[in-house]
């Protein structure tokens, strides 16, 4: 091992480590959502057709209804309200249902509240002016007024002993009555930021949960009612429905001329948000739309119809709420009915799952029950987890695994890309491929070519994953290699019968291709080639043992394979290059260059002649699944070298590291040299559906153009360029490149922004590298978690930062279960990851906010040292 000295970064070639910088788009907090009791958010098609009344017919059904159970506690929550404190719509529930609960008799006692949260200052002293109250100016800050207000009234019943209970809430409320966006930006100081929303509505509906549930048997329903349309812009500009909520849904339908085609919509403006919709309701105009709408609805979703509203101002709507009583009961129970099974297919899930699946890289053993995960839905970088302890509710834990490397996309990319490949399903559903052409395979090839490929690639093949573009790839390659050294010339002839051909591939130990048969063999032995997993395996290729850089208690190391070990020590004068110069190219110059290069040529020249010829492969810079182990570059850079200088095909395998996923479009660009031929996949689509590209030069090409259709590459999927995965990847690939769409592009040098490097003063550096309230991330990664006693090495590059735990015997390798208790932690922190082993890794997106980067590493750093303490007593014991 030899450490490195340490310097700054030359600036064409500076070091990439994950994103710290500020974000302007939309990069709200996760909600946690209670699960012990429903809870359904009210939409509707547009504004002024009803949700008010909706909710309030529901909370009438649901605490006044005669053959209930008292003791009930309905929650109105109403996160936006433009036109206060003329209009309220909190307000209403709170005086109409006394006045229902009078006319029907209710028997039982009932209290109700009404809270106002925060008002902009011109809804805040027209409300206080109104009741005599005095404006406290420290109660405003730079958003909104603290305005904080409660008004009671409780009911006695003859029932006394029995209680039920309505707490209705304003959030945040404007005086002017128009789209909550304008009145936030008219009204001076009153913008209020999504993740503003998202926070206070959490803590709403968790507010005095613990003592409901100590109550016991209280049965509570709890409404979120929206503002405006489906589509109706929030105070932030966001649109309403972009908002991360993912309440389940009542629809409240326009039965109007032209209601069907609003209503409709709006209900596909839910469904491409991967929203649940459990019902539509709207008021009856006499028009009939409930035919066409259950119709287009295919009973999937049950339609309502309200009887039609009286049309004089003054009427104060008793007659109407009882003449509505049976459809607001029926939907009632559509609701709760709708919850309870939801609840029970989540509680069943993780017991069928164990009876159906057969999970890939998984023993089914050390699973059990309570272990499994289960996922109800995914909002850009985030699962909801269905958490089953004392308290049911739907949690929010990171993708730290990236969904197995393949996750780039942001919230709002997630939706960009479910309206492309809507439309596209649409318009295309699926085409085959072979001399046709389409816009979305067309887009992409070129987004391809003119992108990764630039520069060296004229071809673009597509398959349908990472470990097929590889068998693409190596029959690219074995074809060229032949066409080069006239192997093709003398097969094509007369005579074959004599002809033995053996073609092997040169690859670097610890890499991985894949899990098909050809990928398989061009990898070195590993546990996924022994005999248990491929009795065919027999490796055939040429494989390298290379030297890897980590970083271990602050300082970068280099490690070297035995034998380039005993060689550079015996070259004491060499001088190695620091961390901030692993990609600098003037280390071509040095002497470790032309021990590198002896080294590779001495094996190359092994193999002479055509009996056994080699194509060069090996994964870039990070060999991910062979423990995410960090390939000197310099190493990779003069084999690329040796290989064309004698003629040997080149192929990167840039399925996992393409795209950004190490802070570069493409590792060429790190490496600063080019292949013949690449592969692309996972983060080619955003994730978001499987596809791969191999791309290929000219020459390659070439080695297969003929008069025989035998001498094309007949290789090829039925779903080869499918027009859904072409959608996604042409704007996952623009998408990820423009600095308009993801702030964390330098777009003059076409990398992602990177960690400060040099140890500062985190209060006195640029805005660019500061969290506030947070320890630099950087700082963290080189000072705390490289020294930790845990850990032996860490890879931190891109959007990756690996770290390998102190273990051995046992508890080394990929079948170690050291870091199951840790990662057991990390969940419950809402970090969810994977091990390699006693390598474990948080991998983040493109598009991640450095928020996000700087909160993970702190959880990761204050659950090592927890473990630590934890191994350190089992030891002493």
């Amino acid at each position: 091992m030899l450490r490195l000295r340490r310097h700054h970064y030359p600036d064409h070639h500076r070091r990439i480590l994950l994103r710290l910088f500020h974000h302007s788009t939309f990069h709200p907090q996760p909600l946690d959502l209670p699960l012990c009791h429903p809870t359904y958010q009210i939409w509707s098609a547009n504004t002024s057709l009803g949700k008010t009344l909706v909710s309030a017919g529901l909370s009438s059904s649901f605490l006044l209804s005669p053959a209930s159970s008292a003791n009930k506690k309905f929650v109105y929550l109403k996160p936006i309200q433009t036109g206060y404190p003329h209009d309220s719509d909190s307000r209403f529930l709170f005086t109409k249902l006394p006045s229902l609960s009078l006319r029907r008799k209710f028997p039982s006692s009932l209290i109700l509240s009404n809270s106002i949260l925060f008002s902009s200052l011109f809804a805040a002293k027209s409300f206080l002016s109104s009741r005599d109250l005095p404006f406290q100016p420290e109660k405003f800050n730079s958003e909104m007024y603290d305005l904080n207000f409660r008004e009671e009234n409780r009911i006695s019943g003859e029932e006394d002993s029995s209680v039920s209970e309505l707490v209705c809430k304003t959030l945040f409320a404007w005086e002017e009555a128009v789209s909550p966006h304008l009145a936030a930006e008219r009204e001076s100081g009153g913008v209020v930021g999504d993740s503003k929303v998202i926070e206070t509505l959490g803590k709403c509906l968790r507010d005095g949960l613990e003592s409901e549930i100590e109550r016991g048997k209280r049965e509570i329903l709890c409404i979120v009612e929206t503002a405006g349309g489906v589509a109706s812009p929030g105070p932030s500009g966001s649109l309403q429905c972009d908002l991360p909520f993912r309440l389940p849904g009542i629809l409240v339908g326009d039965g109007r001329l032209g209601g069907i085609s609003g209503t409709i919509s709006a209900y596909e403006s839910l469904k491409l948000r991967g929203y649940d919709v459990v019902a539509v309701v709207f008021e009856d105009h006499g028009l009939v739309n409930e035919v066409p709408l259950m119709s287009y609805l295919r009973n999937r979703v049950p339609v309502l119809v309200l009887p039609p509203l009286p049309q004089d101002s003054s009427n104060d709507l008793m007659e109407w709420f009882d003449e509505s009583h049976n459809v607001f009961d029926s939907l009632k129970n559509i609701m709760l009915l709708a919850y309870s099974e939801r609840i029970q297919r989540l509680c069943d899930m993780p017991k069928r799952a164990g009876e159906l699946f057969w999970w890939p890289f998984t023993q089914h053993k050390l699973v059990p029950e309570e272990a499994v995960t289960v996922i109800d839905s995914r909002c850009g970088e985030n699962f909801s987890v269905y958490q089953d302890q004392k308290n049911k509710f739907i949690g929010q834990q990171f993708d730290a695994c990236a969904s197995w490397w393949t996750q780039g996309p942001d919230a709002t990319l997630q939706i960009e890309l479910a309206r492309d490949m809507g439309y596209t399903a649409a318009r295309f559903g699926h085409v085959m491929f072979p001399e046709n052409v389409y816009e979305p395979a067309l887009e992409c090839a070129e987004l391809l070519l003119q992108g990764v490929g630039k520069g060296w690639a004229s071809r673009a093949y597509f398959s349908d994953n990472g470990s097929t573009a590889i068998e693409i790839a190596l029959k690219m390659a074995f074809r060229k290699f032949s066409f080069d050294h006239d192997v093709l010339v003398d097969f094509l002839g007369k005579d074959t019968t004599e002809k033995c051909v053996e073609l092997k591939v040169l690859a670097l130990k610890g890499s991985y291709h894949g899990d098909t048969l050809g990928a398989m063999e061009a990898q070195a032995p590993s546990p996924y080639t022994g005999f248990l997993q491929q009795p065919w395996y027999s490796g055939r290729g040429l494989f390298l043992d290379p030297p890897t850089v980590f970083m271990y208690n602050s300082k970068w190391i280099l490690s070297l394979p035995e034998l380039l070990y005993s060689e550079i020590v015996e070259h004491k004068d060499i001088t190695f290059c620091s961390r901030d110069e692993i990609f600098y190219e003037e280390r071509d110059s040095s002497e470790l260059a032309s021990i590198y290069s002896s080294y590779i040529s001495q094996n190359l020249l092994q193999n002479p002649g055509l009996k056994v010829s080699v194509v060069r492969h090996c994964s870039t810079v990070v060999h991910a699944a062979g423990g995410m182990h960090m390939v000197d570059p310099l190493f990779q850079r003069i084999l690329v070298k040796e290989c064309q200088n004698h003629k040997i095909p080149v192929i990167f395998d840039e399925v996992f590291t393409g795209f950004w996923r190490l802070g570069v479009e493409t590792t060429a660009d790190l490496l600063g040299c080019v292949p013949d031929i690449a592969c692309y996949g996972k983060l080619l689509t955003g994730g978001v559906i499987p596809l791969a590209a191999t791309l290929a030069t000219n020459a390659v090409f070439d080695s297969f153009v003929g008069d025989s259709k035998l001498k094309a590459l007949l290789h090829g999927h039925s779903y080869s360029a499918h027009a859904l995965g072409c959608a996604a990847a042409a704007k996952s690939i623009k998408w990820f490149k423009d600095p308009q769409t993801n702030h964390n592009i330098i777009p003059e040098r076409r990398i992602l922004r990177e960690f400060c490097i040099a140890k500062v003063d985190i209060n006195h550096c640029t805005p660019i590298y500061v969290v506030k309230n947070l320890v630099h991330a950087a700082t963290l990664v080189d000072d705390k978690i490289s020294s930790h006693r845990t850990v032996q090495r860490v890879v931190a590059l891109g959007t990756l930062c690996a770290i390998e735990l102190q273990a051995a015997g046992c508890n080394a390798g990929y079948g170690s279960l050291y870091a199951a208790s840790l990662l057991k932690k990390l969940r419950e922190d809402g970090v969810y990851m994977r091990p390699l082993g006693n390598v474990i890794y948080l991998m983040c997106g493109p598009c991640s906010s450095p928020e996000v980067c700087s909160q993970l590493l702190l959880k990761l750093y204050q659950r090592l040292e927890e473990f630590d303490k934890v191994e350190e007593k089992l030891k002493s014991c």
